[in-house]
């Protein structure tokens, strides 16, 4: 709308009042009747002109109050719409960085038809893979519990190898389902990482290995490494600080060399590197492969940290977890009610067996698996004990008097009821 400007009519007063003092004067001065006549008509126009001007104004003014009126609603509707742009790309840019909809872990597996598990690979007594292709060990066969629970077949798992760097990444991302590959439960990585984990498989703790000529026995500690040459992985500031903190202690010094863990073991054998250092599970099984001499050995028997080990998964999915957690818990139970691949029979009287092998309830159906799911998970895989006797025990990883053992046994395996 083109506003246009008041009209200027105060010369038209002027004329009005000049009209009028002329016609007061011509009346007083005897003017002739004509322009007497005139005076008047021109008066009379000149009133009608100032009511137009005057309608004319009023007019303007009720246009201006009601443009300035639209321009205050639309300066509020263009506020209003500017907000729920914002508002739309955030969501957008939400959307396309972790889209709100995420099909769940089950039902993609149940369509896939198969386990996507992540492992190391090449982690002897955990996830090592063959020459045949088979893929055999501790974590292996977890990853076999699961794929048995879950979709009837213990063999029904496609085992994705993934770098000590990249694991995690795959879990967040979906690349892997679950992730069984010697990983440390921490705060740090519960806190900071889009995922969680189930509970502790095995208990295990850093040590050293190294050779005896050093000299070094089965009782050494960090205090007799003094000189040594260590080697440790890149960047592995918690190994190297769980070194060197006693080391300051006992007043010795050490140096340090990066290795992963596959140039380590070749580094103690070329006499490159005194000792080698992580966790001792992976100590055991590279000695029991590399040592047939015994030269080498494996110490303190306290272990310097604490490295819970188990199952990872999203943190968006907690039936995906209820699934992974009870599949371990299924083993441990069995393992302590005496149940295996072998004796599947529910000892007598024992109800909370028969809910866990459902004959008697159907509780794992709550959990969207068959009722059958965990006495699969047995009978195809074994109980705890099995699994570990299988994988761990023919490296010389001992179970008796250490955490990993049963929490009636003095360990810290231990299950919630199944009820």
């Amino acid at each position: 709308m083109i506003l246009r400007p008041t009209p200027r009519i105060a010369p038209k007063w002027a004329l009005l009042f000049t009209s009028v003092v002329v016609l007061a004067t011509g009346c007083s001065s005897g003017v002739s009747q004509e322009d007497h006549d005139a005076v008047v008509a021109e008066g009379e126009q000149l009133k009608t002109q100032l009511e137009e001007s005057a309608a004319e104004v009023t007019r303007l003014s009720a246009d201006k109050e009601a443009a300035e009126s639209r321009a205050t609603n639309l300066e509020t509707e263009l506020g209003s719409t500017s907000e729920a742009l914002a508002e739309a790309e955030d969501l957008l840019a939400a959307t396309l960085e972790e889209p709100e909809f995420v099909l769940p872990t089950l039902l993609t597996v149940l369509i896939r038809g198969h386990l996507r598990c992540g492992i190391g690979g090449s982690h002897v007594g955990f996830s090592e893979t063959l020459p045949d292709g088979d893929v055999v060990g501790f974590d292996a066969d977890f990853c076999r519990a699961v794929a048995a629970a879950v979709l009837g077949d213990s063999d029904a798992v496609e085992f994705v190898p993934v770098t000590a760097a990249e694991r995690f990444s795959a879990v967040e991302f979906g690349f892997v389902d679950v992730l069984f590959r010697t990983s440390t439960w921490t705060l740090r990585r519960d806190a900071m990482l889009r995922m969680d984990f189930g509970p502790t498989t095995f208990y295990d703790g850093q040590q050293l290995m190294g050779r005896r000529d050093f000299p070094l026995n089965e009782g050494s500690t960090v205090a007799d490494i003094d000189g040594a040459v260590v080697c440790a992985n890149p960047g592995a500031s918690t190994q190297k600080s769980n070194i060197t903190a006693p080391a300051a202690e006992a007043g010795i010094s050490i140096n340090f060399e990066e290795a992963n863990f596959a140039e380590a073991v070749e580094k103690l054998q070329q006499g490159v590197c005194d000792v080698i250092t992580t966790d001792g599970s992976a100590l055991l099984g590279q000695k029991s492969i590399n040592d047939p001499d015994d030269e080498w050995v494996i110490f303190p028997q306290t272990a310097l940290s604490r490295e819970p080990l188990g199952p990872a998964y999203r943190s968006d999915d907690s039936l995906w977890a209820d699934i992974v957690n009870w599949v371990v818990f299924a083993t441990i139970i069995a393992e302590s009610k005496g149940i295996s691949s072998t004796n599947l029979q529910v000892p007598s009287g024992d109800s909370e067996a028969a809910r866990l092998l459902g004959t008697e309830e159907t509780l794992a159906t709550d959990l969207g698996l068959d009722a059958d799911a965990f006495r699969e998970v047995i009978r195809q895989v074994g109980n705890y004990a099995e699994i570990y006797e299988r994988n761990l025990a023919p490296l010389g990883v001992i179970r008796e008097g250490t955490f990993n053992e049963l929490a009636e046994n003095g360990g810290l395996l231990y299950a919630p009821p199944v009820r």
